[in-house]
């Protein structure tokens, strides 16, 4: 499988915290697609993250860097970072907790959770999974369900 390396500068979206990276090839040409191309990346040669290369409707793809990876690896809008990413073929199974689990479907709605983008899913999992008090934890899983209702 084909691996892309390159420099970019750390971007920032213009009305939201939100920073990406440009992707300095044609999408089309390189994974015959002008859509989304979900991909593997490695941040710096540290942090790796599995994200979407995306058409904004700017002219080129960008893969998004979260405000987790920014801090991880000390970087900002402005910096320059390595970048490495290849095709992700993998299914991506979020593993959710039983009582995660239990509540969806005492509320119908795992097939809801079960349609969420991956990230999305892993945000809410990781969210009750990092809990260290159970009252945090159910709250959590309170929030989860209102979200999704």
């Amino acid at each position: 499988m084909k691996i892309y390396r390159y420099k970019a500068e750390i971007l920032k979206h213009d009305s939201m915290d939100a920073a990406y990276v440009t992707f300095p090839y044609s999408v089309e040409e390189e994974f015959s697609t002008k859509g989304q191309v979900k991909v593997k990346a490695i941040f710096d040669n540290t942090v790796e993250y599995r994200g979407s290369l995306a058409n904004m409707g700017i002219g080129y793809h960008c893969l998004g860097i979260t405000k987790k990876i920014r801090e991880l690896i000390g970087k900002q809008p402005g910096d320059e970072i390595s970048v490495e990413i290849q095709a992700d073929n993998e299914p991506r199974i979020v593993d959710i907790p039983s009582d995660l689990e239990i509540q969806l479907q005492s509320h119908e709605l795992t097939e809801v959770f079960s349609r969420l983008s991956y990230t999305k899913r892993k945000e809410y999992v990781e969210a009750v999974t990092s809990a260290k008090k159970p009252e945090t934890r159910n709250n959590r899983i309170t929030k989860v369900i209102n979200d999704l209702k």
